[in-house]
């Protein structure tokens, strides 16, 4: 084996202990576990020209739908203020 040293985030590591007692292992071996999922998983970028032609054929498409257009009653600063005001008026 070879030793590493990591640094990890409070929340990572508060996980990593309640996951290690969940499963009675080590947070070593959790972490070795870990590792070996990222090797099992199927690479995100493949072929990156690929995943932009196909990307950009998606947004093609999508951008052809038709919306039906329901006319909105309200107004997007009416909202901020009915927010703004009900977070004021809580302190």
């Amino acid at each position: 084996m070879i030793r590493k040293q990591v640094y990890i985030e409070q929340r990572q590591e508060r996980l990593l202990k309640r996951r290690a007692r969940e499963l009675r292992v080590t947070e070593a071996e959790l972490i070795r576990r870990g590792i070996d999922q990222i090797g099992r998983l199927p690479s995100l970028f493949p072929n990156r020209e690929e995943s932009w032609r196909a990307a950009k054929l998606l947004i093609g498409e999508r951008m052809k739908l038709r919306v039906a257009q329901t006319g909105r009653t309200w107004r997007r600063e009416d909202l901020y203020e009915q927010r703004l005001g009900a977070a004021t008026s809580r302190h």
